[in-house]
């Protein structure tokens, strides 16, 4: 179970928003890099950066600032908004991001998505944004009638790394994460799933403990760390605990 801290990329800064809505920001740090570096030396392993700006604008705008952040850590990156081409795609994974996030793209043009599992296997994650239960796109502002589990099995033979399940009335509420829907994802799908979505204390982290939750790659924090309501020490060993611990009854 990997415990994944959040960047939210907009105007160079590092941002969270409520629900999606740009109009919502809260800035919690100026200096992206520094704020990585930070999440690196308190233990994390991953890191997640979104380019709120790019989601909107269809094509990456906070380069300079996903660059800072590359070339202060060292940890794994997964990067997601505005790429939408291949070449963008290719140009984030030359400059040593990890995996990338396709979210619109799968909804606009999902053969280029099967493409880019192809050309570049296990550093291709979907990105399925829930708005009522239907999937969102174009930065959460537009939704779709396809629900998740539709679009997740749209992509079952695709070989894409992971898929992010944001529930997207939750985010930035610190509500806690909706566990039933990403739960009924994961049993769907075989495609490993992340949690996003409303994280927001260590009842939560508790709740990723749980066996059922084993099925889980992991999930998605930012305002609950930022806000200092998850203890990270005693989050990752609970984590870390949970993922030594035999689980007779998780399937995945």
């Amino acid at each position: 179970m990997i415990l994944f801290p959040a960047i939210d990329l907009k105007d160079g800064a590092c941002v969270r928003l409520r629900e999606g809505l740009m109009d919502t920001a809260t800035v919690f740090a100026l200096d992206p890099a520094a704020q990585a570096a930070s999440f690196e030396a308190q233990g994390f392993e991953w890191l997640h950066v979104v380019d709120l700006d790019g989601a909107f604008a269809g094509a990456p705008v906070n380069q300079a600032a996903v660059r800072a952040i590359r070339a202060a850590t060292r940890f794994p990156i997964q990067l997601g908004g505005g790429i939408r081409d291949m070449a963008t795609i290719a140009a984030w994974l030359e400059a040593g991001v990890t995996r990338v996030i396709l979210g619109t793209v799968a909804v606009r043009n999902p053969d280029l998505v099967r493409e880019a599992c192809r050309q570049f296997p296990g550093q291709i994650v979907l990105g399925l944004d829930a708005k009522g239960g239907k999937v969102a796109v174009q930065g959460w502002a537009e939704a779709t009638e396809l629900t998740t589990t539709e679009m997740a099995m749209r992509f079952e033979d695709a070989g894409a790394a992971a898929i992010v399940f944001t529930d997207v009335g939750r985010d930035g509420l610190l509500k806690g994460l909706n566990i039933e829907a990403t739960l009924a994802l994961a049993r769907a799908t075989k495609t490993p799933v992340i949690a996003s979505g409303g994280l927001g204390s260590m009842a939560d982290i508790d709740r990723l403990a749980m066996p059922e939750c084993a099925v889980l790659e992991g999930a998605i924090s930012g305002r609950a760390l930022y806000d200092g309501r998850i203890d990270v020490p005693k989050a990752l060993s609970i984590l870390a605990k949970a993922a030594r611990t035999p689980r007779s009854g998780a399937t995945g």
